[in-house]
């Protein structure tokens, strides 16, 4: 169960928002980094009408993540996902939300790690991609770095050896999701302590996250570093992930470039009856921190969702953005030189 990809940057896994739009878009930007699919729970894929496991071949490499705790369900959905292609099968411990733990998965399942083992190795048994694990450092009152280390030694037992590890334990009760993602304080050192104590597992960082100075960081400790929210809400900066953190000498591709290489993927999309805004939904963090960038966001936000909408949209909103840049340039250059007023 070798990694055969790199894990130095991924992009984690986020419901609603890293779908096979945001991954298209991604991949465009960056080569190197490793995408993972929203969590895809076992039932859904076994038993559901529409199809989960749908990609486009530009993603890879692209891991899948599955939610559930039955050995034999996840072992016939890991074979699925061979099948299609995927580079790599992954299992949520680490979601705390209440329709997670009803169904008896996510993070809920750090407390009971011989079940987690089984799942792996039902998984590991049948498919020759890597099978993975992505947790909390704990749940609960169950926080304690022997709790962590007895969960990864019992799962790594079963043939694992890559860890992504949310540096943040898990309130089972009383936090929403959302809240499980900032309140419970990050703890880096105990993921830290957790390379240096099984150095022979690959240990990937993901919380908090936001800047490629802070990835250089903990990747002088760890294997990878896996970035959220930082990494949908601002996704330019997935552009420069292959020459910060890879060693690309290649230029970034220029926030133009990125729209450009997103126009003949919309028009597909389109012309196969799909929404402007399934896409656009995605692009309106990428002028973020940018002059003209709060005209790009309003125009795609009031327009993308109407009916019938196209590419004129974006074309609009880009124009839109430019004259957007052109006037704070114009206002800049005024400040700097006040005769230039008169």
């Amino acid at each position: 169960m070798s990694s055969a990809h790199n894990h130095r940057f991924s992009i984690a896994p986020m419901l609603d928002w890293t779908d096979r739009h945001y991954r298209y878009m991604a991949r465009a930007m960056s080569k190197h980094t490793l995408l993972y699919t929203e969590m895809v729970t076992t039932g859904a894929i076994l038993f559901g009408k529409g199809d989960y496991l749908g990609f486009n071949e530009e993603e890879h490499p692209v891991a899948l993540q599955l939610g559930g705790s039955d050995p034999k369900a996840l072992a016939e959905c890991a074979v699925l996902a061979q099948q299609r292609g995927y580079d790599e099968i992954n299992l949520n411990v680490g979601c705390p939300s209440d329709r997670v733990q009803n169904g008896r998965f996510g993070a809920c399942l750090m407390g009971e790690p011989q079940l987690v083992a089984d799942c792996m190795k039902a998984m590991a048994d049948v498919v020759d991609i890597p099978v993975t694990v992505k947790s909390r450092i704990g749940i609960d009152d169950q926080d304690s770095y022997q709790f962590l280390t007895d969960f990864i030694g019992t799962v790594s037992e079963a043939g694992v050896n890559l860890f992504t590890v949310h540096a943040r334990k898990a309130w089972l009760q009383g936090l929403s999701p959302k809240e499980n993602r900032e309140i419970p304080p990050l703890d880096y050192p105990r993921v830290y302590q957790l390379k240096r104590d099984f150095p022979e597992l690959t240990i990937s960082i993901n919380g908090g996250i936001t800047d490629f100075e802070q990835a250089k960081a903990h990747l002088a400790h760890v294997d990878g570093v896996m970035v959220g929210r930082e990494a949908y809400q601002n996704p330019y900066m997935v552009a420069q992930v292959d020459q910060e953190l890879f060693g690309e000498q290649q230029a970034s591709m220029s926030r133009e470039d990125v729209v450009e290489a997103m126009l003949p993927y919309i028009e597909r999309h389109l012309a196969n009856g799909g929404r402007l805004n399934h896409i656009t939904r995605h692009m309106i963090g990428l002028f973020q921190g940018q002059a003209g960038g709060r005209a790009w966001r309003r125009h795609l936000s009031e327009n993308a969702h109407k009916p019938g909408a196209g590419l004129e949209v974006i074309e609009q909103a880009l124009a839109q953005m430019q004259q957007g840049a052109a006037h704070a340039a114009q206002v800049q250059a005024k400040r700097k030189n006040p005769e230039a007023r008169s």
